[in-house]
């Protein structure tokens, strides 16, 4: 049944979406998604070595027609549990389904390949975020108090969320 719910959520939001595994040729291009999305983004070299790495797996979005990414999901995988690194859509790109979509493709990718817990930290004040992992399923399993640092200067607390795909 979880299975079925997947590919229904895929498939509905797939339709304006168009989704690509992502890998060291598309470093450019998702280093400066990152940076748009968050106060310490990484490098293009960041990107690159992490692209790299076999244990990752990511995945870029892309509106349909169009030939450069617009967000990516990237994990890093060990045995049968995943780590979700980093999860982005530029912001003029927001709204329209398309992290819904990036999110279950990035899922079924990992689930297909035998993960069966997967972990990730979100910003407690990214109320978009949360309301995305929650349809997912995730639950919260802990925080870290002042991890995220704010654009303000500030620091952030992260929930910490888990997904069962068992």
């Amino acid at each position: 049944m979880y299975w079925l719910w997947f590919w229904n959520a895929w498939a509905s939001g797939l339709r304006r979406w168009a989704i690509e595994p992502a890998d060291a040729g598309h470093a450019d291009d998702l280093a400066e998604i990152h940076a748009s999305c968050f106060a310490r983004g990484w490098s293009i070299d960041e990107m690159d070595q992490l692209l790299r790495d076999r244990s990752v797996r990511a995945c870029a979005l892309y509106r349909e027609g169009r030939s450069r990414p617009v967000g990516f999901a990237a994990s890093r995988v060990a045995v049968d549990e995943a780590e979700v690194l980093s999860i982005a859509v530029l912001e003029r790109s927001r709204g329209g389904g398309g992290g819904h979509a990036l999110l279950a493709r990035h899922l079924g990718r990992l689930a297909g390949e035998g993960v069966r817990r997967v972990v990730l930290e979100v910003d407690e004040d990214n109320a978009a975020a949360l309301t995305l992992y929650a349809r997912f399923g995730f639950a919260e399993v802990g925080r870290r108090k002042a991890y995220y640092r704010r654009a303000d200067g500030t620091r952030g607390a992260a929930r910490i969320l888990a997904l069962d795909m068992t």
